[in-house]
């Protein structure tokens, strides 16, 4: 059947991919991976020899609308990232928009994404909460944080292991001392 499947992947831990997600990957014309090599390593674990294809920040504006095309034409693809769910914080949402707006399906299998697992896990309130996934590097930084300082949901952020510690620095400037925050990093690798 043509039609666009986002598909989950590990975070981490190979076996955490779902059943579906690998019949999903298997039946594919072509896997549309956020980097080939990363995909290839998961690939070749579960023994899926698909044609593999890059799209990525750098090129989903040029290639995006030949994939709509080869759908409507009759192909099935599977957006994969390298860890996690397509368009949370990874390439996916342009895809997925021109998809809709030409009249593709598109399926997004549940499973794997980081955010879930780590909000869970931290003992912070998840009946209300906030994604922002990952907050500018520089510009616009500050005017983000400063309009999310009333916030009184958690709030769950994306960071590089680079930045970390600068960020924790500015939560507890803006945030306070006392408002509690839980690190997470990972989640389900088993080394």
């Amino acid at each position: 059947m043509s039609k666009l499947f986002l598909v989950p992947t590990p975070i981490g831990n190979l076996e955490d991919i779902t059943l579906r997600a690998i019949r999903v990957l298997q039946e594919a014309d072509t896997i549309l991976a956020e980097d080939t090599r990363k995909t290839g390593i998961l690939l070749k674990h579960l023994e899926i020899k698909n044609k593999l294809n890059s799209y990525h920040q750098h090129n989903e504006h040029k290639i995006t609308s030949s994939i709509v095309e080869r759908i409507q034409a009759g192909e099935s693809m599977a957006l994969v990232t390298d860890a996690g769910t397509p368009a949370i914080s990874d390439p996916g949402y342009f895809l997925v928009r021109e998809c809709i707006a030409n009249d593709v399906e598109v399926e997004c299998l549940p499973g794997a994404t980081a955010f879930i697992p780590a909000l869970v896990n931290s003992g912070l309130p998840a009946d209300h909460f906030i994604f922002e996934g990952f907050l500018p590097a520089k510009k616009g930084r500050n005017s983000k944080l400063n309009s999310l300082v009333d916030q009184t949901y958690t709030m769950v952020f994306y960071e590089s292991p680079h930045r970390l510690l600068k960020t924790l620095e500015q939560f507890k400037k803006l945030f306070g001392e006392e408002r509690k925050a839980c690190v997470c990093r990972e989640l389900t690798k088993i080394h």
